[in-house]
């Protein structure tokens, strides 16, 4: 596969059969050199791993807790003295700060309103002005579907890259200056949707929305510990990949045709990409460990608290170790490991695609997007620091 715009090619020129190309059509934008902010960013391997009982009880949740979990995860991850200082790593006054939010696993597993609020004051403790923050998902109606509009603070703005209906995911215009997709920003890649028209170029391409490619400068990202259908786990590879571009429902279009292990690393390969995302702080309070990436009411059995947040600035590593904490869980529940279901697997009756994907893990980590080994040949170190934390929910 050949990266191509990098060095002034026409981003209109259709990539060859086969390959993948990513468009940085105004100008030449390098991916992260190792060690900057990006991904895998400062941190590579390194996963913070902290668990706290008190945050959810009973599925009510504790924004005092979850506020500690945080605070203690982020100062373990960076080594700073205290959390103030640890978000000052990543985020400096002038910065404009995109949350994306992850609202699929309504109402049972989306990204915590209380996650959300601490990260906005973190943000706001060092220097970011409430306007400089975005708080965001792909679909509006998904926003607000899961009711997260109503817990962002006045003062900041809320929405969707798709701001209103869309069935065909191809609309990149929507006639605003905030929300829509880039046109001159896109992975192209020869995956097209059942039914669609190759002949489209549309139909090729995944754009990035323009909150990402022309507001803000900086992300966070907030995924959910969840397994999923087709992709195995849905992390922050997949929080990315389908969540900052459209035209997304081709990469699993039917049962068939589940190609997950391609698009994923394809998407977030993307320079813009990999330099923007900074942080990934990922929702673990409540858990799926089968029916992911949903977690509707009737589905509660598959649900459970976890009580955790994971951070990490290395996705890659972050969904290892996701992987291995939902594996681990289905192996209590009497369950096969993700990797290992499908409709022409085991478990066949609870599966809806062929066979799940989480080797996209991996394949990211070969693409240079982060660390995934957790043994490695002759005995030698994992290249995955996992550090687990445990809180006294009395202290």
């Amino acid at each position: 596969m050949t990266l191509g715009g990098l060095g002034g090619a026409d981003a209109s020129t259709a990539a060859p059969a086969g390959v993948v190309s990513a468009s940085t059509s105004r100008g030449v934008i390098q991916p992260p050199a190792e060690g900057e902010l990006g991904i895998p960013g400062p941190y590579p391997g390194r996963v913070v791993e902290v668990r706290n009982p008190a945050m959810s009880v009973h599925r009510v949740k504790n924004r005092a807790a979850i506020e500690t979990t945080l605070d203690r995860a982020m100062t373990e991850l960076t080594g700073a003295d205290s959390a103030i200082e640890a978000w000052r790593v990543f985020f400096e006054p002038g910065d404009v700060v995109g949350i994306k939010m992850n609202p699929v696993g309504n109402p049972l597993a989306n990204s915590s309103s209380e996650l959300m609020l601490a990260v906005i004051d973190r943000l706001k403790a060092v220097g970011i002005k409430p306007s400089d923050i975005v708080v965001f998902e792909r679909y509006k109606n998904e926003f607000i579907n899961a009711r997260m509009h109503e817990a962002v603070p006045d003062g900041i703005t809320w929405g969707g890259l798709t701001p209103a209906d869309d069935p065909s995911q191809l609309e990149i215009d929507f006639k605003d200056d905030l929300w829509g997709y880039d046109p001159d920003e896109f992975v192209e890649m020869d995956i097209v949707h059942q039914g669609f028209d190759p002949k489209d170029d549309r139909t090729r391409r995944s754009h990035l929305g323009k909150l990402i490619t022309r507001r803000v400068n900086k992300l966070v990202l907030l995924p959910v510990l969840k397994d999923h259908g087709s992709a195995g786990v849905t992390g922050a590879l997949k929080n990315m990949s389908h969540g900052l571009v459209n035209n997304v429902a081709r990469s699993h279009s039917t049962p068939q045709t589940n190609v997950c292990n391609y698009f994923i690393p394809s998407v977030v390969r993307h320079p813009v990409i990999r330099r923007k995302c900074v942080l990934q702080i990922m929702d673990g309070i409540i858990g799926v460990y089968q029916g992911g990436p949903f977690a509707h009411a009737e589905n509660i059995r598959w649900t459970w608290e976890a009580n955790t947040l994971f951070v990490a600035t290395d996705p890659v590593a972050l969904d290892m170790v996701e992987w291995m904490r939902i594996d681990a869980k289905r192996k209590e529940m009497g369950l096969a490991p993700v990797g290992a279901v499908g409709r022409l697997a085991l478990d066949a009756d609870r599966e809806g695609f062929d066979i799940r994907q989480p080797q996209h893990i991996i394949l990211a980590g070969n693409l240079g997007l982060g660390r995934f080994e957790f043994k490695s040949p002759r005995g030698r170190r994992s290249s995955i620091d996992h550090r687990i934390v445990t809180l006294d929910p009395a202290a």
